[in-house]
């Protein structure tokens, strides 16, 4: 989960600034935090990445578990990506970010959903994750109201599976003497299995932009 700071409200965020694949976010104009991983080399990665952008003063990026983060102050804007799995659901995610969400702030969560008719084996992978419809009545039940939203193409899911396998499976091949190589490349062929012949063809993931609904 990230967050980014302001003094006002939060600003409206086009369709075109939503990144439906993994868990990136763009730069931020207002201070903003990464508020947590368990993953050293992904921090330094974001640290890194920040500092080209040049924007990395405005950064705060803390190692430790998402569930046990705490801030001192609100946030405009709360984003979740792809990490519901890191507090238990979809609904444990959004109770989160409505602790660390400013008034007339907004949270940008991005969760998968059944496309097409899932495998039971699908199921077994990924869960019982409800169809499009489910999600979005899922989440007006539990007091927000969807504002904004992009669902992800089969091309953007696909290009996001092979980024990630290939990216495992490649640095296996160039590090061959890292005593990780062959659990990461296993990690890599065992995935893209299970992608392809498990849940490729129904699996579907949305970014929802949204605002707490009036009581």
């Amino acid at each position: 989960m990230s967050a980014v700071d302001g003094t006002g409200a939060a600003p409206a965020i086009r369709p075109g600034r939503l990144h439906p694949r993994g868990k990136r976010m763009r730069a931020a104009e207002r201070p903003c935090e990464a508020p947590a991983d368990v993953s050293m080399p992904a921090l330094d990665h974001a640290r890194e990445a920040a500092r080209a952008r040049g924007v990395h003063e405005r950064l705060t990026l803390h190692h430790d578990q998402a569930e046990h983060f705490a801030a001192a102050r609100d946030f405009d804007l709360v984003i979740s990506v792809g990490a519901a799995h890191a507090f238990g659901g979809l609904l444990p995610t959004l109770a989160a970010a409505r602790t660390h969400l400013a008034p007339g702030g907004r949270v940008l969560i991005g969760d998968g959903f059944w496309a097409d008719r899932p495998s039971n084996e699908a199921v077994e992978m990924l869960g019982d994750l409800g169809d499009l419809p489910a999600v979005l009545d899922l989440v007006a039940a539990d007091g927000w109201t969807p504002v904004q939203a992009h669902i992800s193409t089969r091309e953007e899911l696909d290009a996001y599976e092979w980024s990630w396998t290939g990216s495992l499976a490649s640095w296996a091949l160039d590090h061959p003497g890292d005593p990780d190589a062959a659990q990461a490349l296993d990690a890599a062929d065992r995935h893209r299995t299970e992608w392809l012949r498990g849940y490729r063809d129904a699996f579907g993931f949305v970014c929802l932009v949204l605002r707490p609904t009036p009581h």
